[in-house]
């Protein structure tokens, strides 16, 4: 039998789009990267796509009190260029090149890929480490979710369906911050199969702060708080890189499957959290 054809609400306001998420039985099209599959496959279990593209409102990107506020319809490209800068800028710069390829990025956003919660997307460990915060707006009002109650699984997080995530904001970070990514990809995939990623801010010779994130390791990203706290005060030698990356594999990671898996797992995870701090350390 034919699958029942979708109805189309092209939203022009933040009203209309919320009007058009009441019931619970519509997903929002921004780039469209992953939504489409669904649509295709028909995965989605929705009756109506609401096309957010001409809401003008979605499109801003702003740096206030600290925090970047990035709204649904910021492209992944908008982070290859100086949009934003400090710290916060080398971080996305060096994320962003990982994600899919330039049509991909050209298209898709950064909120999108938050709502759609990909266990090997990149956008969910960045926001996580950080401490972002995410705006969720529906017909009870807004409602903010800290980054580490948003998911609670692959594919999963605690938006209802009637709600829009409308904006998230990131900390800014400073300017001295370092940053790394490594990733573990098979030629032809999507995504990558596990991967790390770091921030780290030396003062006076010494670590001060530090975020290190672990793509693909869990149910839902993962902070290696483990990891952090083994360079917090260090000199960011190789002996503290080393150390940390052990502790991101064995202590943060939550790897699944056999027992051979997550072993063979965890040996990736620790080349890749020493590959993205050393990154972090030498490149900057």
């Amino acid at each position: 039998m034919t699958p029942a054809a979708l109805d189309y609400v092209a939203a022009s306001s933040l009203e209309e789009t919320l009007d058009a998420l009441a019931d619970g039985d519509a997903s929002v099209l921004a780039g469209g990267q992953s939504l489409v599959l669904d649509v295709i496959h028909r995965d989605g279990h929705c009756h109506r796509v609401v096309d957010i593209n001409r809401v003008a409102e979605f499109a801003g990107l702003v740096e206030a009190d600290g925090m970047l506020r990035v709204a649904p319809l910021v492209r992944h490209r908008t982070f290859e260029t100086d949009a934003v800068g400090g710290g916060l800028g080398n971080l996305l710069r060096v994320v962003v090149s990982h994600i899919g390829h330039p049509p991909i990025r050209a298209r898709g956003t950064m909120i999108g890929s938050l709502a759609y919660a990909h266990p090997a997307a990149e956008w969910p460990v960045v926001a996580t480490i950080l401490g972002a915060e995410l705006d969720l707006v529906g017909p009870d009002g807004c409602r903010t979710v800290a980054a580490e109650r948003f998911f609670t699984g692959p594919f999963s997080t605690v938006r209802r369906r009637e709600e829009l995530l409308a904006e998230v904001r990131l900390p800014l970070l400073p300017a001295g911050t370092g940053a790394g990514f490594a990733e573990q990809r098979l030629p032809q995939a999507k995504f990558a199969e596990a991967a790390a990623m770091a921030a780290v801010t030396v003062t006076d010779g010494l670590v001060s702060a530090a975020a290190i994130g672990l793509v693909n390791a869990g149910p839902c990203p993962i902070r290696a708080r483990a990891a952090e706290d083994v360079l917090i005060g260090s000199t960011f030698c190789d002996a503290a890189i080393t150390e940390a990356a052990e502790a991101a594999a064995t202590l943060d990671a939550a790897p699944s499957g056999s027992e051979s898996d997550q072993r063979r797992q965890r040996r990736a995870l620790k080349v890749l959290a020493r590959r993205a701090l050393t990154q972090a350390r030498d490149g900057w």
